[in-house]
């Protein structure tokens, strides 16, 4: 048992964060230490370009889209630096061709926002050649549909009106929507 203690201590458990929605980035930063992680963040492309230069991590979760460019680029980067890295994208906006050409340029997983730490850990500790299983309690229809709809508000800054125009949605049936709470 003292020897499956010691590889556990040795083993590289370095871990970069990257997102630009800083109160999900810190309870991310959290719940990942709590896992044993040694976690760096970065809530921007550049500066996670910058943390991937200066000491490659073992392992990271990506958001996809940041404000100041697209966090595949940092995938890319990461791959070459390290190409043992065990990388997962996050993103609010999944589609298969996103996800396909995250998983091309190394990443082991890509799962929608938001995502729950414990399956992220699944993810990024997964064999090679295995999938993780799939979530204990995934996210009703609903409930994705309800945080999408929330991130579309929040992007357009709260606006009613802009967010109804983009989601093609009526007025009064988006505020009604607004209104409740989230679905489980």
């Amino acid at each position: 048992m003292a020897d499956a203690s010691n590889i556990l201590n040795q083993l590289d458990l370095s871990l970069l964060l990257m997102d630009d929605d800083k109160p999900f980035l810190s309870r991310l930063e959290r719940a990942m230490t709590s896992r044993g992680f040694d976690v760096t963040t970065a809530n921007s492309v550049a500066e996670g370009m910058a943390k991937v230069m200066s000491k490659p991590p073992a392992f990271a979760i990506i958001d996809m889209r940041l404000e100041d460019g697209n966090g595949l680029d940092v995938v890319a980067k990461l791959q070459e630096m390290r190409p043992d890295v065990k990388i997962v994208v996050l993103t609010g906006y999944g589609n298969i061709a996103s996800a396909v050409n995250a998983v091309k340029l190394g990443a082991v997983d890509y799962l929608a926002k938001p995502a729950d730490a414990d399956d992220l850990v699944k993810a990024l500790m997964a064999d090679g050649g295995h999938q993780p299983a799939p979530p204990e309690h995934p996210m009703s229809a609903d409930r994705v549909r309800w945080e999408h709809i929330q991130r579309v508000f929040e992007l357009c800054d709260r606006n009613v009106s802009e967010t109804a125009r983009r989601l093609n949605m009526h007025r009064r049936t988006l505020q009604r929507i607004l209104s409740k709470r989230a679905p489980s």
